[in-house]
């Protein structure tokens, strides 16, 4: 075969080689992608526990006094006789109204029978009677004790500081729009939170009462529920990425004196409440976020 036959030959080969493998740098795309959706910042808010503590102290239950009655008893039982004749006169009022009231304190103790064989005589008890109960009189002991309960609790004025003095109460609020919440407010930028939940405190709540924050530290965070479109619920990343999510922070503080008078502008009603009178006031997502902040007692 000449030269000129083998040069055609390898020609052909090499084209047909070369047609065969696929190109080794991928073809650019002439369409670019659109560039990512960047998600907006939340909008920061603060939210403020207003907290009335306990006035007075709650009733024991019956597990309690059970308990208090047999330490008491055990008490009684293994103390070392007192030395009264060290610190009453012997014969003095004084004395026999301790021992009166000794007796009285055994037999809460051990019963009502305990020590009766040990009782003066009728004349005498009576006289001592007479004159430990004038004693108490001199000394302004016979004052009737102020009532558990107070007449708010008995007209249902929620708006009272003096109700539920056992329990611990939080201010609610009911803005225009008929919604039941704490006072709420927005942040600044460059303020700190706690100077936020402050102003928003006496924004709210006006500035007629003496009122601590406890902590600059929140005790809580709360996130509404999405806001829905006019066609229904907006696609998940619609939601993450375009609508700007809003954070509430919550403060606790502590009225201390004065009562609150609400900005008539943004609070159509204010009341004083429990922890399990709030929950049929707000919504369900609402009470899932803060019922853990709030105390039981």
């Amino acid at each position: 075969m000449s030269s000129l036959c083998r040069a055609q030959l390898n020609a052909r080969f090499c084209a047909r080689t070369l047609a065969t493998h696929a190109p080794s740098t991928p073809v650019a795309s002439t369409s670019t992608p659109p560039p990512p959706k960047k998600a907006q910042k939340p909008i920061v808010g603060t939210s403020i526990l207003l907290n009335r503590s306990p006035i007075i102290t709650r009733s024991p239950t019956p597990f309690e006094r059970a308990y208090y009655s047999y330490q008491a008893r055990l008490r009684r039982a293994l103390f070392n006789p007192f030395p009264y004749d060290f610190y009453f006169k012997p014969g003095s009022i004084l004395e026999t109204r301790f021992n009166m009231e000794e007796r009285k304190r055994e037999r809460i103790a051990f019963g009502p029978t305990f020590g009766i064989n040990d009782e003066f005589d009728k004349e005498k008890a009576a006289a001592n009677q007479a004159a430990a109960e004038q004693l108490a009189e001199q000394e302004g002991e016979n004052e009737p004790m102020v009532p558990r309960a107070h007449p708010s609790d008995a007209a249902r004025d929620t708006k009272s500081l003096d109700r539920k003095g056992k329990r611990n109460l939080y201010l609610l609020y009911q803005d225009t729009n008929g919604i039941w919440r704490f006072p709420h407010g927005q942040h600044v930028k460059g303020e700190l939170l706690h100077q936020a939940a402050h102003r928003d405190l006496y924004a709210q709540c006006g500035d007629r009462i003496d009122a601590w924050v406890v902590s600059r530290n929140p005790i809580g965070m709360y996130k509404p529920e999405p806001k829905l479109s006019e066609k229904g619920a907006p696609s998940p990343e619609f939601r993450e990425l375009t609508l700007p999510q809003e954070v509430s922070f919550f403060f606790k503080a502590h009225i201390m004196a004065g009562q609150v008078r609400p900005n008539e502008e943004t609070t159509k009603d204010f009341a004083w409440l429990t922890k399990q009178e709030i929950e049929p006031l707000v919504t369900k997502h609402y009470w899932d976020g803060v019922k853990d902040m709030l105390s039981d007692y």
